[in-house]
């Protein structure tokens, strides 16, 4: 978790900002999803709180939002000790180190970062000691980014089938990341490749994948006219990380 904290200035202009960021952000949902033949119900948005501070996080709680994306298992801990009530729903969006996966078990809800059969099966044994389940997507690598995590559009059939053996885990999509400064049709591309894939295994396998975990901040209205039923936005809503001192 990034130890630095927040300027007591910066913090409370963030407060103040946010409701209006929020309904903004609905706005451009709703545009994109009508844009697209869409019902904007279809689309949920899902907010990252990666850094983001407690004060920002309870704050939107207030103004309804119920779930947040975390990108760390330890920072997902730290602030999950410190809501006692009404807790919101935690879901991992980052990489998981197997290492990890004892934790991660512990407390959060969904991952949407399964990329291996070994993932999977440390989440398996360790939800099986917690007796607890989780929702699951598969992270695909549609951009061919060698840096990004995720396993390869043609392995993802395989990765499908080693998750059936793992019953503590109900995996409901898939997930993806555009290409790193990619032009509109080079985001698209990742967007539409994701789809594809989904549509193809549900066809061949017979196993519902109803969601499409894919969009951020930029490039939302993209992902949102491709066909995504998630989107994880960040710094649309809390704002821009503070600079370091």
């Amino acid at each position: 978790m990034d130890p630095r904290p927040d300027g007591d200035d910066h913090l409370s202009e963030r407060l103040a900002l946010l409701p209006g960021r929020l309904e903004r952000i609905g706005e451009r949902m709703a545009a994109a999803a009508e844009r697209a033949g869409r019902g904007v119900s279809e689309v949920q948005l899902l907010p990252v709180s990666k850094t983001v501070p407690m004060p920002l996080l309870e704050r939107a709680r207030e103004l309804g939002v119920s779930e947040f994306g975390e990108s760390r298992v330890q920072e997902l801990l730290v602030k999950a000790a410190q809501v006692e009530e009404a807790a919101p729903r935690w879901v991992m969006i980052g990489p998981l180190q197997t290492n990890k996966a004892r934790d991660l078990a512990r407390v959060a809800h969904e991952i949407q970062t399964v990329d291996s059969a070994k993932v999977a099966q440390a989440l398996q044994r360790r939800l099986e000691q917690a007796d607890r389940r989780m929702t699951a997507l598969l992270q695909v690598n549609t951009s061919g980014e060698e840096a990004k995590s995720g396993c390869a559009a043609s392995e993802v059939e395989a990765l499908l089938e080693a998750t059936a053996a793992c019953d503590r885990l109900e995996v409901r999509g898939l997930m993806t990341i555009a290409t790193r400064g990619g032009d509109e049709a080079e985001t698209r591309r990742c967007f539409a490749a994701l789809r594809e894939v989904r549509d193809r295994l549900s066809a061949t396998s017979g196993v519902a994948l109803p969601e499409l975990s894919m969009g951020m901040s930029g490039d939302l209205e993209l992902a949102i006219e491709e066909g995504a039923t998630v989107i994880r936005v960040g710094s649309a809503l809390f704002g821009a990380r503070p600079p370091l001192v």
